[in-house]
């Protein structure tokens, strides 16, 4: 009886046992599964937002081209909306920006009392948390007293670490407020014997950029050797019109909105480009390429670098009686030929020019050599020969630069000599990274520490944070795909030699990466974006299925209609830069004007008649005038039956 009953408990041990096992091994393949899904819908947002990216390079060489050939336009001037590239010399001084603007008594916000000090940290922190607006003259102030300091610092900020200073750095914040919180109360605040450096991109996407740049600017007024900022490739006015810290300015401060923008393009042309930590760790925004040059670096008079989006121009230095003036910083004569309003030397050579792009815009990549970042259109790859051969050469041991949204908040590649920073969690959508920062000491390894500001998501399982992300990862895909429906449906029809409306699944994926040029997997996406027979084949007109973009006007051809969708931020921007009283408006004779430069260097195949008649229609009350940006607004993607895709249904992996 004793053996038996022994033996019976073995057997149920070792069921038991199996049983355990199995379910781990269920639930690991589970949890794999899951982290595929998570990394096809960062994938996603990744291939998305760096197109967008080279989409906004992409205007660089528009208005080089739009500079040459703006001249057969009659129009007496030609401003960017909301800023202007006049010489530092010509704007106006403090009492203008800042004495005039009063501070009326029924102001219950934060009030800031010059010479700053820690005090003022913690009210603005205060306030901030209670999401009060500082004034516009209190903003100003900090902005003109930041610029003034700034202009004194040079290129490099040279920072030494030890046992008791260690030094805090952290990466992109993209007007994520929470995340700013998040470190200091994890970390402290920036004090003498607690150091940060704050890697650039504080601005756009997030809805609270005015406040991170208002409370890292009176710290370092505060500390000004021990908080150091570094420019990323946000800190530009040309990015801001179009990742939104330019509409929050003028959204929060109507009144005095242009203003604030006017000293900020020169604020960020003044920011250090970058930090040399313990003269062995170089801390920049984006990354370096094989011609990156220390040496030129820290000499190049950086305030030049107004906008990736200005670059440099020949310069006719002859006088011409005939020159239409303007106030983009140059001016055209009467063959469209362009030279600078003033000394010619207020614009960076363009080899110097092209070292700052590369150190703001460039990403690390596994594979030797340095090649064009065709992801983003600006800077470059560079691989891991490159790393070693630009550390080597200034006797340098690792590269920190930020720039790139990472899972964990973090990445090391390179063998250990470049780190990636990100410090903005949640960065497409509630759950999708984690924020991060590093803490570096003198002779020791750097230390990173995670974190993740959560609200609705923190009860949620990874399963439904994983929907929510690659459900949101989809919608925004197909908005991409509905954008170029007519382009995509010839690419279809023309693999289609049967005319079956269907495709194999390697020829449908063919066409979307050939069209869209993304770079994802689209074998994997396909059942989330198509419907698939029993022969595996693809229904390739279901590639836009319940999705449609709405049109302002019945009239307006499709192909047209997607063009003016896909590029609706451009046009915004382009129309605004021609939209010299900041009205909003512009005359039907600019706007074919502009359109037909347009159209020639984006290549745009519409016919002129096409776009005459759509300009007469957006002419609503018939006084020759258009209102672009409500009209632009009133192209827009329609989701139909948004709620079909459930928790159980989507998987990209």
């Amino acid at each position: 009886m004793g053996c038996s009953s022994s033996s019976t408990k073995t057997r149920k041990s070792e069921t038991s046992l199996k049983a355990a096992l199995i379910i781990q091994n269920w639930y690991r393949g589970y949890k794999a599964r899951l982290k595929a899904r998570q990394h096809y819908a960062l994938t996603i947002f990744q291939s998305i937002e760096y197109a967008d990216e080279q989409g906004q390079m992409q205007l660089s060489t528009f208005f080089s081209f739009m500079f040459e050939n703006y001249a057969h336009v009659h129009k007496e001037e030609l401003e960017l909306r909301n800023q202007s590239l006049e010489s530092e010399q010509d704007l106006r001084d403090r009492h203008d920006y800042v004495d005039l603007i009063d501070v009326p008594d029924s102001y219950n916000g934060p009030r800031l009392q010059f010479p700053l000090t820690c005090t003022d940290i913690d009210l603005l922190l205060e306030a901030f948390k209670e999401q009060q607006i500082l004034h516009a003259h209190y903003v100003l102030e900090v902005l003109f007293e930041t610029k003034k300091v700034l202009k004194q610092m040079p290129n490099f900020t040279h920072v030494q670490t030890s046992p008791s200073k260690e030094l805090t750095i952290c990466g992109d914040l993209h007007g994520k407020l929470d995340d700013l919180f998040m470190i200091f109360y994890k970390n402290g605040l920036p004090s003498e014997s607690n150091p940060y450096v704050f890697n650039g991109d504080f601005v756009d996407r997030g809805k609270n950029s005015i406040e991170i740049l208002i409370i890292l600017c009176v710290s370092f007024l505060v500390y000004p050797n021990d908080l150091h900022l570094n420019r990323g490739n946000h800190e530009d006015f040309m990015m801001n019109l179009r990742y939104g810290f330019t509409k929050e300015i003028l959204h929060k401060y109507k009144l005095h909105g242009k203003r604030i923008l006017q000293i900020l393009e020169e604020l960020y042309a003044w920011l250090p480009i970058g930090t040399i930590v313990d003269n062995e760790i170089l801390v920049i925004h984006g990354g370096i390429s094989e011609t990156t040059d220390l040496n030129l670096l820290h000499r190049v008079e950086r305030n030049k670098m107004k906008s990736v989006l200005i670059p440099p121009t020949e310069t006719n230095r002859d006088n011409d009686t005939d020159s239409k003036h303007n106030k983009v910083g140059v001016t055209f004569n009467a063959h469209g030929r362009i030279k600078t309003n003033g000394s010619p030397s207020e614009h960076l050579p363009k080899h110097e020019w092209e070292q700052i792009i590369d150190i703001l815009w460039s990403d690390p990549r596994g594979k030797n050599g340095c090649f064009p970042n065709t992801g983003r259109g600006g800077g470059c790859y560079f691989g891991p020969d490159v790393t070693s051969k630009i550390l080597n050469k200034y006797q340098l041991k690792m590269l920190i630069r930020s720039h790139e949204c990472k899972p964990e908040g973090y990445e090391i590649c390179h063998d250990g000599k470049v780190v990636t920073i990100f410090s903005a969690s949640n960065y497409y959508e509630e759950g999708s990274n984690r924020g991060a920062y590093i803490k570096l000491c003198s002779g020791t390894a750097p230390r990173f520490f995670q974190y993740q500001v959560t609200k609705a998501t923190c009860f949620q399982p990874l399963r439904q944070r994983v929907y929510t992300m690659e459900s949101s990862a989809i919608k925004i895909l197909k908005e991409r795909v509905i954008s170029r429906k007519s382009d995509l449906t010839r690419a279809f029809q023309l693999q289609d030699h049967r005319k079956s409306g269907k495709l194999s699944l390697s020829q449908w994926a063919f066409c979307m990466e050939n069209i869209l040029g993304l770079n994802l997997p689209w074998r994997s996406l396909s059942s989330n974006l198509v419907n698939i027979d029993k022969n595996g084949n693809v229904e390739y007109m279901s590639s836009f299925q319940n999705i449609h973009i709405e049109k302002p006007v019945e009239e307006a051809h499709s192909t047209l209609v997607e063009t003016l969708y896909r590029y609706r931020s451009d046009l915004e921007i382009i129309f605004n830069a021609i939209d010299t009283d900041h009205s909003g408006l512009i005359s039907i004779e600019e706007f074919r004007a502009m359109w037909k430069l347009f159209s020639a260097h984006y290549h745009v195949l519409i016919d002129d008649s096409q776009v005459n008649k759509l300009a007469n229609i957006m002419d609503l009350n018939k006084d020759g005038s258009i209102d672009f940006n409500e009209f632009l607004k009133a192209f827009y993607v329609v989701h139909r039956y948004e709620d079909l895709m459930k928790p159980g249904v989507t998987n990209l992996g």
